[in-house]
């Protein structure tokens, strides 16, 4: 219910340093610590947030794994949460304690060039900033055992309570499930709003889509929205086909199928007429990236890079491939300008017009954080969501 009982005790910590649960990454690769930490109140333009449920993301392992030049140690991770307002700093208009919200880690200030273009969702008022893993002021929130804790992506909801700009936080409608609007912060709005925003993908439309997780099973979810046609679900497991098909692949296909001695590029062109209209890459690796844009139809064909791949790894094809009419486009969160449109999502959620339910194929609670990164690299897992704050 709204009166829930977590608001009275909100009222006595405004103001105050609280000390609660958080995983801490210590150092790259080395498992996520359960520590005590000390998070202290919003300063000016920021918002304090008790975090009810984060689902975990492919970009927290990597980032963990040490593969991110941006990584900074020791950090709290996470960025697909969403919790209730626990108290605003000064000059805060848009939020109050007991508000129901996601973090977004590509914020919405609506003042910078950026946020006033239509054409991009990339907002520049705490690049930097957020990059150095602290608030606009140059410091972080958080600290353990005497030491200070860089923040993560902005948002940092692998912990009980976090402090973001008030900037990179959605409002959403308080009957919404948290466990299951907290996929919203990245992975399924990213896959999703990459066909609607993007691509701006055409009902009959072809479209395949590289690599079935998460984010690739989005991709299959709005394609099969927009009214593709034909949707071809690429993957070397087998297993994530059934889970493909209930989203829409009309067509499930494994790269080892593939005879000898000719490229899986140039044997899909041959097997499904010339190529796709439209293909998604959501694996993270560079020779799939150019897979998939060698795959797009000549002429006309669109490939969209949604999957981060290592740092320092760089694309390549042959020029002719984009002389002869294929474009090659790159999206982040899907497009989606987040404050406006991450409260939309949660509704086409609450009316069954888009599902999440579906990818959430296991729970834990926060103290079983690394046992859930391990089942995230199974092929049987789309999203694990975490219990955070009790």
């Amino acid at each position: 219910s709204d009166h829930s009982p977590i608001e009275p005790k909100m009222a006595d910590t405004a103001g105050k340093v609280i000390t609660c649960k958080a995983a801490v990454a210590w150092e790259a690769k080395a498992p996520l610590s359960i520590e005590t930490i000390e998070v202290a109140p919003p300063k000016k333009g920021e918002v304090r947030v008790k975090i009810l449920f984060n689902a975990l993301c492919h970009t927290d392992a990597y980032t963990h794994g040490g593969h991110d030049p941006e990584g900074l140690f020791p950090s709290i991770l996470g960025h697909e949460g969403a919790g209730i307002v626990e108290s605003v700093g000064e000059g805060v208009t848009e939020f109050t304690p007991g508000d129901h919200v996601i973090p977004t880690y590509v914020p919405q200030c609506k003042e910078c060039e950026y946020c006033k273009n239509p054409k991009t969702n990339l907002c520049q008022k705490i690049r930097i900033t957020q990059g150095n893993g602290v608030m606009l002021d140059g410091t972080s929130r958080f600290t353990c055992k005497g030491k200070q804790l860089f923040h993560f992506m902005g948002t940092s909801t692998f912990s009980e309570y976090t402090v973001v700009a008030e900037i990179s936080l959605a409002k959403i409608d308080k009957s919404a499930p948290l466990d299951k609007v907290c996929l919203l912060g990245c992975g399924v709005s990213t896959g999703y709003g990459a066909v609607l925003n993007t691509c701006k993908v055409e009902s009959g439309s072809t479209v395949a889509v590289w690599g079935l997780g998460a984010v690739g099973l989005a991709v299959i979810m709005g394609a099969k929205a927009v009214g593709a046609k034909r949707i071809v679900a690429i993957d070397m497991l087998d297993k994530k086909f059934d889970a493909a098909r209930a989203f829409g692949a009309t067509d499930c296909v494994n790269p080892k199928e593939c005879p000898e001695g000719k490229s899986f590029q140039a044997w899909l062109v041959d097997k499904f007429d010339g190529g796709f209209d439209y293909t998604f890459e959501c694996v993270g690796r560079v020779d799939t990236m150019r897979q998939a844009l060698e795959a797009a139809h000549k002429g006309w064909g669109v490939s969209c890079i949604i999957g981060v791949a290592a740092s320092g790894q760089e694309i390549s094809t042959r020029p002719f491939q984009l002389v002869t009419g294929r474009t090659w486009k790159g999206t982040a969160f899907g497009g989606w300008k987040s404050k406006d449109s991450v409260p939309v999502l949660v509704k086409d959620y609450m009316e069954k017009r888009l599902k999440l339910d579906e990818f959430v194929t296991h729970r834990y609670s926060i103290d079983q954080v690394n046992e859930a990164f391990e089942t995230l690299h199974h092929g049987d897992c789309l999203r694990a969501v975490l219990s955070i704050a009790q």
